[in-house]
């Protein structure tokens, strides 16, 4: 799962120097809304929802924010009618990239990443050009000054598929189905968990270095600062302090 991890380990590097708030509650209430959308407004039964909601509130996102873009979601309140598309394409060094998308005009969205991509030395692929390589699940990641006798043994007893070590943190990988049952119990044990999420995997990575890794990362952070791209998940394998430092 390197190229997941070593995604999110690079953004979390340069997330003291490149935080922008504003941009992070658009994703944050986007996914909300889908989510109440999707599965309904209530959190106890909606479990993509919830992982949202407490995403949101790790975020310090206000209350009434995060009750507004469920009411949107669920149609008690007017709003934009937004869409989730999956984009798949490459990136430099022919790394798969998987890119997912919240939108109220799909159109719009596919010129700006085509854009992106064509700049960044990539291209746009057809459906299931890259799907293939990626697997579906769940992460939950926990800052690796905790214990790390208890996250294991906490996740393993509360149903997680694996735990293992990535840099700073813990990577705790499950069932989609079963992410936030597992954040649950892990918090129950006296785990403080980072964030959770579902997302692609992929099952074999792509080394890269030198310019094209540079170049791969630049694409990666232009992507995911478009106002429709949730975020981007790629098969990529590189050295991340180094191009963290980029």
């Amino acid at each position: 799962m390197a190229g997941h991890s070593k995604w999110k380990q690079i953004k979390h590097y340069k997330a003291a120097a490149d935080a922008k708030r504003g941009a992070q509650f658009t994703k944050l209430i986007r996914e909300i809304t889908v989510a109440a959308k999707q599965g309904g407004g209530d959190p106890g039964g909606n479990p993509r929802l919830r992982t949202a909601i407490e995403n949101a509130r790790a975020a310090s996102m206000p209350k009434d924010n995060i009750e507004r873009a469920i009411k949107k979601g669920t149609g008690e309140l007017e709003g934009v009618q937004y869409v989730e598309v999956m984009y798949e394409g490459f990136g430099p060094g022919g790394v798969a990239l998987m890119i997912q998308a919240v939108t109220d005009n799909a159109t719009r969205t596919v010129a700006e990443i085509r854009h992106k991509l064509s700049r960044g030395g990539g291209n746009l692929g057809a459906t299931n050009s890259v799907a293939w390589m990626f697997d579906r699940r769940g992460q939950i990641y926990v800052d690796a000054t905790q214990d790390e006798d208890r996250v294991l043994e906490a996740s393993l007893e509360s149903g997680a598929e694996d735990v293992r070590r990535e840099d700073d943190q813990y990577v705790v990988t499950t069932d989609p189905a079963t992410v936030h049952a597992v954040r649950a119990a892990l918090e129950g044990k006296g785990v403080t968990v980072a964030e959770a999420e579902v997302a692609w995997i992929p099952r074999t990575t792509v080394r890269v270095e030198g310019k094209t890794a540079e170049s791969l990362v630049k694409l990666l952070e232009e992507l995911e600062e478009l106002d429709d791209v949730q975020k981007v998940d790629a098969n990529f394998d590189m050295d991340v302090a180094d191009m963290a430092r980029a």
